[in-house]
């Protein structure tokens, strides 16, 4: 299936795209067969651009993040598609090769600090180790930037905390740290696995607001994993819905949080307490996500679906133009219009 064009005006800047993802499959051969993680996964992100990536677990969202930096587990393994960094095809590199491409031209932010940071080293000696691995500057200079860096992640005293170690700084601290540590060789891009998730709301705001100025002024591009609409809403310009491995939809975040099309984005929305009114209860959606093992034929979401027709049982439907987003619904396929019940038409 041919990819289609993600690109939109909302989120074009000049000399094109950073990253782009092309028909991405991921697979895990077992004793049972071969499952497959994710299934034609397309998008792109450009320079100073946040893309949220969001779903339910399971969805495979930081399996795209993972797959994009160089580290499935194994033995999971790209068995299609492409993925490209400024151009350039990383997907198919050895190890060591895409090793020194991790951390210079992409950075990594995981949920826990303590998974990143070396707790034997001060953290101004894993910053000044990374920069100099990535860059031909002397000691003096890469512990100034260590310094500098710090302080633009917000951490105060920098000069005098640059010789203290992880367990020395608080959650929120150590977080704004990894950050640093990510962008301290100036990678092109970012690739955040919720970032925030362990944080107090008061830091998570803190950091949000972080990421988002440094994308900004720094010219980076961001992708955003979270299953946080909350997150998503207030620091990326688009976003793209996760489902069982595949998009379910993406385009810009205003878009989809106040008008989605698939029906699973709909259901994500609807679950979301609304700030303007008190409701009584939430809708939900009904189900779970499948197990890799048990992915339906058709669309995959069919069997949770208030609009599920004959033809959802049966194809696999792409990403279909909306208006001003992209859907993996066959409601928006003028083919399907003879089959699909005149409720659905009236909705």
């Amino acid at each position: 299936m041919a990819a289609p064009i993600l690109s939109t005006p909302s989120h074009s800047r000049d000399g094109g795209p950073i990253l782009e993802v092309r028909n991405l499959r991921v697979e895990f051969p077992t004793r049972r067969g071969v499952l497959t993680a994710l299934d034609d996964v397309s998008f792109d992100i450009a320079p100073g651009e946040v893309l949220g990536v969001v779903g339910e677990s399971g969805a495979g969202k930081s399996m795209t993040g993972a797959a994009i930096i160089g580290l499935l587990e194994p033995p999971g393994r790209i068995a299609g598609g492409q993925i490209l960094l400024n151009g350039r095809r990383i997907d198919n590199l050895p190890y060591e090769q895409m090793r020194r491409i991790r951390g210079k031209e992409i950075g990594a932010i995981f949920q826990d600090p303590l998974t990143t940071l070396n707790p034997l080293y001060t953290v101004g000696r894993q910053l000044t180790e990374t920069m100099q691995t990535h860059l031909d500057i002397s000691d003096r200079e890469a512990r100034q930037r260590a310094i500098g860096w710090l302080e633009m992640v917000g951490i105060p005293a920098a000069a005098q905390r640059v010789d203290s170690y992880p367990h020395e700084f608080s959650g929120g601290m150590r977080q704004r740290v990894v950050i640093a540590l990510a962008l301290c060789a100036e990678p092109k891009l970012i690739v955040a696995d919720e970032p925030t998730t362990a944080l107090d709301v008061s830091i998570q705001a803190q950091i949000i607001a972080l990421l988002k100025r440094l994308a900004r002024e720094k010219g980076t591009a961001m992708m955003l994993v979270t299953h946080d609409m909350g997150v998503i809403a207030e620091t990326a310009d688009r976003v793209a819905v996760m489902y069982a491995g595949c998009i379910a939809e993406i385009g810009p975040v205003r878009e989809v949080v106040k008008a989605p099309k698939h029906p699973y984005s709909e259901g994500l929305m609807a679950s979301i307490p609304p700030l303007d009114r008190k409701v009584d209860h939430l809708a939900g959606i009904e189900g779970a996500m499948p197990r890799l093992s048990a992915i339906p034929k058709g669309c995959a979401f069919n069997t949770r679906c208030p609009h599920v027709f004959d033809r959802c049982r049966h194809e696999r439907p792409e990403l279909l133009e909306t208006g001003t987003t992209l859907a993996t619904c066959w409601l928006y396929d003028p083919a399907s219009e003879k089959q699909v019940p005149e409720l659905l038409k009236d909705d």
